[in-house]
């Protein structure tokens, strides 16, 4: 059994992405273009366009100089669907602006594999599967600082299982039910196109999300080729192929290489050949990918020939699916700019901690949400500038006044080597009386063990309710959680606070955990070849 899936578009017998019978296809994609990459350096004599700081840098700057008409022509070249389609109540809630009115930006990268043309369909193999659902089976999460000082990359790993939730299709008006059970997150986009991803993505991690940008396997080709390629490198020299039909067909010399067109796409489909085969090295070169086409953007800032930029722009908003409020040439244009000012090195690129389950992975507990935090807090992930910025953190007004906040307390407090503390969930509970929670009850059926004591609450409507108690004990907002498994707001008095009424618990960690495998922007490296995969 195969090794559970990192990000991309898998070239495994799973996705049979190019063994010919592959699941996937969609609705929604697009994008034109095609051609292999080769070696060599793209032409530098380019001026007039300043380029952006990442793949998204890529969309039809420079046009505002065109004329009306071929403007609207670009505009309906872009394709548009709705955010977020899941229910309103799982919305999470958008971050405040800090003192200087500043405020971060969330957009989902999506990666499609739908199979709803000619071209996707040649690029991604699989005839018998034409016009099937797509799947995500890339999601990166791209988080612009309120300040523009740096940004974050989070992957998420492409067989993560995750409950997925209810979906609204806004062209069909179907209705996806939320899921009774654990399901593939690539599975989300076919639940109604790239809203739900969307929407499974604020679930997960309590992050709002601004914006989205889809891309299919069309679109990656043609935009490699209209930026001229981009360089990546390899140690040895790699053929991504087995003899049972297997690999993405990636065939480089050792060094580095600017791969265009369709040898882009076998770049970040590769798994056998990379490092240790497994989807998590997949990953580890996608980011190279994108850290690469930062610094080659930035190289080559400017272009000077009309018919150049004329057709990179033709071919930015073909290759694009957005939201309805991203969905302009003016729009595009402006997003870009606020990514440029982010400096190279200020962009941290990192995989959402996870561990296996069977052959999948599901959340790593403490570490994804760890991770999440910071996104959530805008604290950056590289390390600098920690200090949290309180002044961002979205703060949600209670429903009820105090007497009316409903709080079922339970006893958490037992350990690996310690029994729990007998009555603490009726000592907290009668502690929040006192504080003027006269609904809170202790729930005495119930020992559980947790490190750090936890607020949980079901849904978004009682979400500022669990804030709310939580500032009352003075519990740190990162252990204000939602969660399916309560019915109501929930205290978990954890083993961090065996004792008193005054909760003393461990100072919040603000390190972005070593489990996310985090990469700098501005690192040039290598991809690491298996030896069985070298020529």
């Amino acid at each position: 059994m195969r090794q559970a899936g990192e990000l991309g578009w898998d070239d495994s017998l799973y996705d049979q992405h190019d063994d010919g019978v592959q699941e996937g296809g969609g609705r929604r994609g697009g994008g034109r273009g095609s051609g292999a990459g080769s070696k060599g350096h793209p032409r530098r004599r380019r001026r007039v366009l300043r380029w952006s700081a990442t793949v998204l840098a890529v969309v039809i700057l420079g046009t505002a100089g065109a004329g009306y008409l071929y403007y609207q022509h670009l505009n309906n070249n872009i394709k548009k669907d709705d955010l977020n389609i899941g229910d309103a109540k799982d919305r999470a809630t958008a971050p405040k602006p800090n003192a200087a009115g500043q405020t971060p930006l969330n957009i989902l990268l999506i990666g499609s594999d739908a199979r709803d043309s000619k071209e996707n369909q040649e690029l991604g193999g699989a005839k018998d599967t034409f016009g099937g659902a797509p799947r995500a089976d890339v999601q990166m999460l791209l988080h612009l600082s309120a300040d523009r000082t740096n940004m974050s990359v989070v992957s998420m790993p492409r067989d993560t299982l995750l409950p997925l939730p209810k979906c609204t299709d806004p062209v069909t008006e179907h209705v996806f039910q939320a899921t009774t059970s654990l399901a593939m997150t690539n599975d989300s986009l076919g639940r109604g196109g790239p809203g739900c991803t969307v929407a499974t993505w604020e679930k997960l991690t309590d992050i709002h999300i601004d914006h989205f940008i889809m891309v299919d396997f069309a679109g990656v080709v043609s935009m490699a080729d209209a930026i001229g390629g981009v360089p990546v490198c390899v140690d040895k020299n790699i053929y991504s192929h087995t003899a049972s039909g297997h690999g993405s067909g990636l065939k480089l010399e050792k060094g580095t290489t600017y791969v265009k067109g369709k040898q882009a796409l076998q770049w970040l489909r590769t798994r056998y050949g990379f490092e240790d085969g497994s989807d998590i090295a997949r990953t580890k070169a996608q980011h190279q990918y994108m850290g690469a086409m930062v610094r080659q953007l930035r190289e080559n800032a400017t272009l000077g020939n009309p018919n150049k930029l004329r057709m990179l722009a033709e071919t930015a908003t073909q290759a694009l699916t957005v939201d309805k409020g991203l969905g302009s040439v003016t729009k595009l244009y402006d997003l870009s700019n606020e990514l440029k000012k982010v400096p190279a090195n200020r962009i941290t690129l990192t995989t959402m901690p996870y561990e296996y389950a069977g052959a999948r992975v599901v959340p790593k507990p403490g570490d994804a949400e760890q991770l999440f935090r910071l996104v959530r807090e805008d604290i950056s992930l590289d390390g600098k500038g920690t200090k949290k910025k309180t002044t961002t953190e979205p703060t949600t007004a209670p429903t009820d006044s105090d007497d009316k906040i409903a709080v079922q307390v339970q006893n958490g407090t037992r350990t690996s080597t310690l029994a729990p503390v007998s009555g603490r969930a009726g000592t907290v509970a009668q502690f929040l009386g006192e504080k003027g929670f006269t609904e809170a009850r202790a729930d005495s059926s119930t020992l559980l063990s947790e490190e750090k004591s936890l607020i949980r609450y079901p849904s978004a409507d009682l979400k500022g309710d669990a804030q709310r108690v939580a500032k009352v004990l003075g519990i740190p907002a990162s252990s204000v959680q939602q969660s399916t498994d309560v019915s109501g707001v929930t205290l978990v008095v954890g083993s961090d606070w065996r004792a008193g009424t005054a909760y003393k618990g461990p100072k919040e960690d603000n390190r972005t955990p070593t489990s996310a495998n985090i990469l700098n922007g501005a690192a040039e490296e290598c991809m690491k070849v298996d030896p069985n995969y070298t020529w």
